[in-house]
């Protein structure tokens, strides 16, 4: 039963919401940003590139693989149409979309991680700053008298 309870007081904790709101939310900004590459960025690249699919652009590896033909990049246009005809490929062009995806993705990450501990820092300072205040205050008052100091005086004025 040890593993149960333990399991248990491991769910109980609020981690493990905040960890699964975090994956939650880590896999609809995931589409997203694919959505901002793959509909946005990538047609941004194609118009600069005069026309080239992103994510068509491939290199054959076995042009020489269907006897009786010759392989042009002309005749197999797509991915699909290469692969169709028997031809193994590199898709580069899917792997570059890939890697614009992670760099969007790591700087979006990047920025949040920053601004919270921004935030932190600033709590952090101003904290600080009302500790050291506090401390400023009570250090100009003088000390209030404690019930020990009272009885004290009342010790000493019975002993008179």
């Amino acid at each position: 039963m040890g593993f149960v309870k333990d399991f248990k007081a491991f769910i109980s904790r609020g981690n493990v919401v905040d960890m699964a709101v975090g994956v939650v939310v880590g896999g609809a900004f995931g589409k997203i940003v694919s959505s901002l590459v793959a509909d946005i960025i990538t047609p941004l690249i194609s118009c600069a590139t005069k026309g080239a699919n992103m994510k068509e652009l491939y290199y054959c590896i076995n042009p020489n693989a269907v006897e009786g033909q010759t392989f042009t990049y002309a005749a197999y246009p797509t991915v699909a149409a290469a692969h169709e005809a028997g031809y193994a490929t590199m898709n580069y062009g899917l792997f570059f979309q890939n890697i614009i995806d992670f760099i969007i993705i790591a700087f979006c990450i990047f920025c949040v991680i920053r601004a919270i501990a921004k935030a932190k820092e600033k709590a952090e300072e101003k904290k600080k700053a009302e500790e050291a205040a506090a401390a400023a205050a009570n250090a100009a008052e003088p000390p209030a008298e404690t019930v020990e100091d009272i009885l004290k005086d009342i010790r000493a004025a019975l002993k008179k």
